[in-house]
């Protein structure tokens, strides 16, 4: 059901859009795959090749984005910061392949984040990182402190992945808040009975599920409605008129036939 959205919000946008906004898109989405194809080279352990294609985007970029100013401020230092961690990433020798993999796909996300309307890649990472904070609740609950180390750095590291992207998508009040939380996580790691921490932990739970859900719902802008509706009124009674004249002129066709025998 959601594909076969999709595919009508990309038959309506690409009827309606104008040749702008259409040549923007377009450089948008050139640079994603420059992205995405930086992340299957550093997945493949090419990190040579993935340096070239990092600084072909970064190229590219300049040249393109710049001019046409397609960003805001606000996203292209989001935009800047995981590119240049991924360029590190990949030239840095001492850096596990683990962590390089890690910060290219930060930097792949972002530009995804900056170029999807709807259901950006960031959040095919539900569930992996909710896994992880559930893990974090369950040592929590149990006392375990080591465990509970262990598990909280394996949350923050998955975490830091989608958060670049969230800055891009989600509102800078709401983000913080929930950065604030997640920030008293890392500091205060002491594990104990308290009733208060463990209410705490769920009410970051649910701040993060309701992310992924707002993300995940199918909800169209208001005016994008009105364009889909609009359209196929148009073409039901295109198609209806058509079908009219076409009876209209048979049976008139029958008629005279009719008279003539």
């Amino acid at each position: 059901m959601k594909a076969k959205y999709m595919i009508i919000f990309a038959i309506i946008i690409s009827l309606f859009t104008s040749t702008c906004n259409a040549k923007e898109a377009a450089t948008l989405s050139s640079l994603d795959k420059i992205a995405d194809q930086a992340l299957q080279l550093t997945k493949s352990g090419k990190y040579e090749d993935a340096k070239q294609m990092l600084e072909y985007f970064s190229d590219q970029f300049t040249k393109v984005s710049f001019q046409d100013k397609m960003l805001s401020m606000d996203d292209l230092r989001v935009l800047t910061v995981s590119h240049n961690k991924a360029l590190e990433a990949v030239t840095n020798l001492s850096m596990p392949d683990s962590e390089r993999i890690n910060d290219v796909m930060t930097f792949r996300l972002v530009m995804d984040a900056l170029h999807s309307k709807y259901q950006p890649l960031w959040t095919e990472m539900e569930r992996s990182i909710m896994t992880a904070f559930n893990q974090v609740q369950q040592a929590a609950e149990a006392g375990d402190q080591e465990s509970y180390h262990y598990k909280l750095n394996s949350f923050l590291s998955q975490y830091s992945i989608i958060e670049p992207s969230l800055k891009v998508d989600i509102s800078p009040e709401r983000l913080q808040k929930l950065d604030a939380k997640i920030t008293y996580l890392d500091q205060y790691r002491n594990v104990s009975d308290n009733t208060d921490q463990i209410n705490e932990l769920n009410l970051i739970h649910n701040d993060l599920q309701q992310l992924f859900d707002q993300m995940n719902q199918d909800e169209a802008d208001p005016s994008i409605w009105w364009v889909i509706f609009s359209t196929g009124g148009i073409i039901i009674f295109t198609l209806s008129y058509v079908g009219w004249r076409k009876y209209k002129g048979q049976r008139m066709e029958k008629q005279k036939k009719e008279r003539n025998d």
